[in-house]
């Protein structure tokens, strides 16, 4: 899916892109750009976007974006802590001649596979946060040693999952991603009412039927479906953060029926809301 535009230029006497982002909330909307970007969650929680992934975020979240792949992370609510991110972006090119010599053919796959995104698992994350962290202050050659070695340890020592689907595409005119932002901005702002499809398609001026096949061809899923996903996912941050019961939860993210809300719990997460509550609480 092709998004805002965004034009990223390395770090002064680098040939690559290290950010500490620091603030409120994440400022940047649905977007895409040529370079691979990897991105560490140190504070903050919400909900990402990547490609036609939409999953929670919070410390310890670690994700590998490829070249052109649309993404977003998006603060909900009031947040206890600022977000704190340290974000790396690199130019294809920079790596392109050394991803040909057999000392880098690990990384090489890695980023074959990043075009639908990869997030690792939290204990990754957490052996190559002081690395990450360190990035930030080293000098320009030290900050590229380093970072290779980031890169290797995560294509030979990780555990990752995909999350854009395989069939996934990056080839919307900007008139279409204007649309998928406005999509985004309006589900967070009423995902918890009663949201009609007359509602939404005036937003983005469709009539119904062109806007429900222009989603259905976009996220491959319908707009239903992606509110009950954005409802559950909210669910699950309420169901680690709060003491809310799951009946409470599921009324304050939307449901007036009870079982309904269970239904689509136990069909996004593959548990009960109670099952997934007590796995958080025993870790």
């Amino acid at each position: 899916m092709k998004a805002e535009y965004r034009s990223i230029s390395p770090s002064p006497g680098s040939s690559f892109k290290t950010t500490l982002f620091e603030g409120k909330e994440f400022i940047a909307s649905w977007h895409f750009h040529p370079q691979y970007e990897l991105t560490y969650i140190l504070g903050s929680s919400g909900i990402r976007y990547v490609g036609d992934n939409m999953g929670n975020f919070e410390y310890g979240d670690l994700v590998l974006v490829g070249s052109n792949l649309p993404h977003c992370w998006k603060t909900i609510g009031e947040q206890k802590e600022e977000v704190r991110c340290i974000i790396v972006q690199w130019d294809e090119e920079m790596l392109e001649d050394w991803l040909e010599k057999k000392e880098f053919q690990h990384i090489k796959q890695l980023l074959a596979l990043a075009s639908r995104g990869i997030r690792f698992d939290f204990e990754t994350a957490l052996k190559v946060e002081s690395k990450l962290l360190a990035l930030v202050e080293l000098p320009p050659f030290e900050r590229l040693l380093s970072f290779l070695q980031i890169l290797q340890e995560l294509a030979v020592n990780a555990n990752h999952h995909f999350l854009a689907g395989e069939g996934f595409t990056t080839n919307l005119t900007i008139k279409e991603s204007e649309r998928v932002n406005l999509i985004y901005n309006y589900v967070k702002e009423y995902y918890n009412q009663q949201i009609s499809l007359d509602d939404v398609s005036k937003k983005i001026a469709m009539n119904k039927e062109s806007f429900c096949r222009f989603f259905k061809k976009t996220f491959r899923k319908s707009f239903f479906e992606f509110i009950n996903e954005y409802k559950i996912s909210m669910a699950t941050k309420m169901l680690i953060n709060t003491d809310l019961t799951a009946s409470e939860i599921g009324y304050e993210v939307g449901y007036n029926n009870l079982s309904f809300f269970n239904r689509q719990f136990n069909k996004f997460v593959k548990m009960s809301p109670s099952k997934y509550r007590k796995m958080y609480r025993d870790i």
